[in-house]
């Protein structure tokens, strides 16, 4: 499997809560929802629905897993939503318990067994694993070389702060720009794969 990222990111690289005001206030965030303004159904839209349909599992931290559980379930006769809801999923906690798992096909890595775990996943059959947000886990998966795809959705906007997925260890990380699409509200769509080391 492939592992693909996925993620609403400002100029300035931050990816915490762009759905909404209560989504993610860690560090006295203060614009949950900035993304709004920026959204095309055509371009944004297309490029998740896209993503969605290469898709074969979700990968998601703890609380990005608890804010799309808590939304998609409810959406139910909706395309896109019938596949969220439908699609395997795996969460990294340490905290959620089995129980808690209330959002149909959902298996709880935890987090001390998350990197060999999803490393046998991305060396089994299949189509992608698609992380979106988890801004924690992708840090991780970038700084363990485990990403295969990056796709951007950068958006026109100076947050001024905030998480992002990039890691801070100082190691120099290439890539290639595989494509990118502007939309009419200023949306740069990139996708990016790391590029083979000499």
């Amino acid at each position: 499997m492939r592992i693909v990222i996925s993620e609403f990111m400002s100029l300035d690289g931050v990816v915490q809560a762009p759905g909404g005001p209560d989504e993610d206030t860690d560090g006295g965030f203060a614009h949950g929802g900035w993304s709004h303004p920026f959204f095309d159904p055509e371009v944004v839209g297309g490029a998740f629905d896209d993503a969605l349909s290469k898709a074969e599992a979700l990968l998601f931290g703890r609380r990005t897993w608890q804010s799309m559980a808590a939304a998609w379930p409810e959406r139910a006769g909706d395309p896109f939503a019938d596949r969220m809801n439908a699609i395997p999923k795996y969460v990294v906690s340490d905290t959620l318990d089995d129980s808690e798992l209330s959002w149909d096909n959902t298996t709880r890595i935890p987090g001390d067994k998350a990197v060999a775990r999803i490393q046998e996943l991305r060396g089994s059959d299949g189509g992608d694993l698609l992380a979106m947000g988890s801004p924690t886990l992708v840090r991780s998966l970038l700084s363990e070389g485990l990403v295969d795809e990056l796709r951007l959705m950068i958006m026109p906007v100076i947050l001024g702060g905030g998480k992002t997925v990039f890691p801070d260890d100082g190691a120099l990380r290439a890539l290639e720009l595989v494509s990118t699409v502007t939309s009419g509200t200023g949306v740069h769509v990139c996708t990016y794969r790391p590029t083979a080391k000499e």
